[in-house]
């Protein structure tokens, strides 16, 4: 198990670790959806599942995740340099806050439930609001364990054992696939509600070995601990943040419910497909980062700051511009691969493949996003991207109200434009559609503002941004996916030809084929023009990819960024 307690120190090795670990979480959420799809298609039977979750979910967010994670860490850390009694001191005043704390807030909201599902489900039949009620009150089980877990997972992260923060997210789909497989034809729907909860029990054991064996232990102490107050006074704006994106999401959720049934699974398993590189890699980096840029802002190094920040900053650019170009121009390709199976007929196929063209806009956003919020955080800078959430939040609603009614009128212009482009012109209720405009427009805003502030912190905190053709390089990535994509549509027409969509391995065959088509052009482009980028994978597959030795060293012992 010494495996489990391996300090990782290269930010490229942790992110490696942590984005494969992603991967197979992701493609066991693939699985997870797939099965689910294959059982329901899009229906109204499934929208009360994705609706009980998100009640669970918004405690855990924001009661538990702005702080129990990028918050802890700074705090702990500057603790650990000066007193390592004292920070696990404050770890076990936190772990006991937290147990105690998030029982008693979950006992009461087992009794709320039914009025926030009226609120927040007002499309729903008295019948479907019901069923609501009993899968979200057994799913409640879910944020009390993950609270611990976070806390756990803090601690973990600070010491840079990624190994079983990795592990984590995968365990807590094997219980939800669980729940779908085993308990759903035992008992029905709370199978489904159950399988959650069970994911989230082993969200928080698989961390506790790695979190003993450091030497921690889960001491009730209830002697304040002058870190807390650090702790409240650094993450209180990020939870507000945290809050403002959530009830965006319930509001909408409650948009999406008043529209055709299975709107609100079109809508999740769209955001579910288009997370999945946001979530390998664009998290991954952000995770792995976080430690050494909060190290170099309290030890004052500004090159340290930059060349973790920028280098990131780079490597999520390079991967992840190609791949939001080639989800949108493959994106039924995708849809068809993932969830075609069972009732998910062609219909719920076209529509979830139009909203994650429309979401595919998002992946590089949503990609930097976690990269420059975790820097705010490690530069103690939290107050300016709280009104900027919550400010893109209340756009974002507005919208998400005006453009699902829009779209739902079949004879109007930009429903039916943007119909023809994603190629629903056929489809009559379009509302789910116009609910993910609003979003793309709210994030994109959101990304510009933030990222404009964001610069104004680096310039006050460490001086000025180093020039060395970083903005350069973003720029020939962005222009060289777009050819990438122009190429990939192309190879997609010839293949066409040859091979028909009537199967699963035809659809593997062209959208395969077209995508490593796209992804060879990107890659030659880039390698012609100089891209450092290209190179250093070029030298990773050269050295045997699988040697943390071999990794590329930049980001680590900073020579560019």
């Amino acid at each position: 198990m010494n495996f489990l307690k391996k300090e990782i120190i290269s930010i490229n090795a942790a992110a490696l670790l942590i984005g494969a670990a992603g991967l197979l979480s992701r493609i066991l959420g693939l699985f997870r959806d797939r099965f689910l799809a294959a059982e329901f298609g899009a229906s109204r039977e499934l929208d009360i599942y994705y609706a009980a979750f998100q009640i669970p979910d918004f405690v855990f967010t924001v009661f538990l995740v702005g702080s129990a994670t990028a918050a802890i860490i700074p705090v702990f850390l500057e603790f650990w340099e000066r007193d390592k009694k004292e920070a696990e001191r404050l770890i076990e005043g936190l772990f006991t806050i937290f147990l105690f704390a998030s029982a008693i807030f979950c006992g009461a909201l087992f009794f709320a439930i039914p009025f926030f599902v009226r609120l927040l489900t007002p499309g729903f039949s008295y019948d479907d609001q019901q069923m609501t009620v009993l899968l979200a009150r057994i799913m409640l089980v879910s944020p009390f364990f993950l609270s611990l877990s976070n806390i756990v997972s803090g601690v973990i992260q600070a010491h840079r054992r990624f190994v079983t923060f990795a592990l984590a997210p995968i365990f807590y789909n094997v219980g939800i696939i669980f729940g779908i497989v085993v308990l759903y034809p035992l008992m029905g729907f709370q199978g489904l509600a159950l399988g959650v909860a069970s994911g989230a029990l082993l969200h928080f054991l698989v961390q506790v070995p790695a979190y003993r064996g450091m030497g921690f232990s889960f001491r009730l102490a209830f002697a304040w601990h002058p870190g807390m107050a650090m702790i409240v006074a650094l993450s209180f704006p990020r939870v507000l943040a945290i809050a403002s994106v959530s009830v965006s999401a319930l509001i909408i959720n409650a948009v999406a419910s008043t529209l055709t049934p299975g709107s609100i699974t079109v809508f999740q398993f769209a955001k579910n497909i288009e997370f999945i590189p946001v979530g390998i890699l664009g998290v991954s980096f952000a995770v792995a980062a976080f430690p050494r840029l909060s190290a170099a802002f309290v030890k004052k190094n500004a090159y340290d700051f930059y060349a973790a920040f920028f280098g990131t900053l780079r490597i999520i650019v390079f991967w992840l511009a190609p791949i939001s170009v080639l989800f949108f121009v493959l994106r039924a390709h995708i849809v068809r691969l993932a969830l075609g199976a069972g009732l998910f007929d062609w219909r719920d196929t076209r529509l979830t493949a139009a909203v994650l063209g429309a979401f595919s806009f998002l992946i590089i956003v949503e990609s930097i996003m976690p990269l420059v919020v975790k820097s705010f955080y490690a530069l103690n800078k939290t107050a300016r991207p709280l009104i900027i959430n919550i400010g893109s939040a209340l756009l974002t609603i507005a919208l998400a109200f005006f453009l699902s009614r829009v779209f739902s009128d079949p004879t109007g212009y930009f429903p039916g434009v943007l119909g023809r482009v994603l190629r629903v012109e056929d489809i009559r209720e379009l509302g789910v559609l116009g609910i993910a405009v609003a979003i793309v427009i709210g994030q994109m805003v959101n990304f510009v503002v933030l990222c404009k502030f964001f610069v104004s912190e680096l310039k006050s905190s460490f001086g000025e941004l180093p020039k060395n053709g970083f903005f350069g390089a973003l720029i020939l990535m962005g222009c060289t996916s777009v050819v990438a994509g122009a190429v990939t549509y192309g190879m997609l027409r010839l293949i066409h030809m040859a091979v028909s969509l009537d199967s699963f391995v035809g659809v593997l065959i062209q959208g395969g084929g077209a995508g490593l088509a796209g992804a060879f052009t990107y890659a030659v482009l880039l390698w012609v023009f100089g891209n450092k980028e290209v190179r250093d994978v070029v030298e990773v597959f050269r050295r045997r990819m699988f040697s943390i030795a071999s990794l590329p060293r930049e980001l680590d012992g900073g020579q560019r960024y």
